[in-house]
């Protein structure tokens, strides 16, 4: 009936991507060293942990990655089973190999789901995908509703709230299909057929030194019980996260600005679509 992809790009090459958040050089060893450790405490556990398994990762890797660290992601395959590493030349190519990739797919639909390397999805983000699934045309899935951790230079966790966010994805029908990867995923807030869900937080995204845009903006009380029920990561961050977080009494001001913020920036989204202020595809 359908083939679901979950889809992350690691470290393509991009002209215009040189420096961190903090001005320091990507794609060097010390980089893909922290990025590496990265997916592997957060994003790839988590993935691991889905309660349905009837999906395929890409992973899409540059063809310049280090040999070290292609040991690295043949061990990782060595770990699950639906893990794919793909190897590209470049940003510039990113797209047009995952529609290349997916048009050998023989199924009438076809499920594309992103997540960035640095974050991790909750346990049930495949199967709350899927009981979405009607034979839709083209229709995008929008949880709103997730976590968020930082992890640098303080830990801290919280309830996040964010339409058209990075683990969006798309129900189409198998024909020449865009994919979820075809536009921004903010610029789904200008296509008329979204299915935003809330209640459902089964994502968290991770804000460390080496965020290029993210700030931390969680709010609320979020006990590590009720966050690694959900979300299973490396036992030994998992550990270091339970330790080290600072009580959410320490950063209540943050949270009740972060709170604000996040209310208004989704009724004020809301607004402008009804008013037609988004131009739709």
């Amino acid at each position: 009936m359908f083939k679901h992809f979950l889809i992350t790009r690691f470290n393509l090459r991009k002209s215009d991507w040189t420096t961190s958040k903090k001005n320091k050089a990507v794609l060097t060893d010390e980089w893909h060293k922290n990025r590496f450790e990265l997916f592997n405490d957060f994003c790839f556990h988590s993935v691991a942990s889905q309660t349905n398994k009837n999906f395929e990762w890409l992973v899409f890797f540059d063809i310049t990655t280090p040999k070290k660290y292609k040991k690295v992601i043949a061990d990782l395959k060595t770990k699950m089973e639906n893990f794919t590493p793909l190897f590209i030349d470049g940003m510039d190519l990113f797209l047009p190999s995952i529609q290349e990739y997916v048009a050998n797919v023989k199924e009438d639909y076809i499920i594309t789901s992103r997540m960035d390397n640095d974050d991790c999805i909750g346990k049930y983000y495949i199967e709350e995908i899927q009981k979405r699934f009607n034979k839709q045309q083209f229709t995008a899935i929008d949880f709103i509703d997730g976590y968020t951790i930082q992890t640098h230079p303080t830990i801290k966790i919280g309830k996040r709230f964010d339409q058209y966010n990075p683990f969006i994805s798309l129900i189409e029908k198998n024909e020449n299909p865009k994919t979820v990867w075809a536009i921004r995923h903010s610029h789904w807030k200008r296509e008329k057929n979204v299915i935003q869900i809330k209640n459902k937080p089964v994502w968290a995204s991770i804000i460390h030194q080496e965020n290029k845009v993210n700030e931390f903006s969680g709010y609320g009380h979020v006990s590590a019980s009720e966050l690694f029920e959900n979300i299973k990561i490396n036992s030994e961050q998992k550990k270091l996260i339970i330790e080290n977080t600072i009580p959410y009494t320490k950063w209540r001001f943050q949270s009740t600005i972060n709170f604000i913020s996040s209310y208004w920036n989704y009724t004020f989204k809301n607004i402008k679509k009804k008013l037609g202020v988004y131009k739709f595809k």
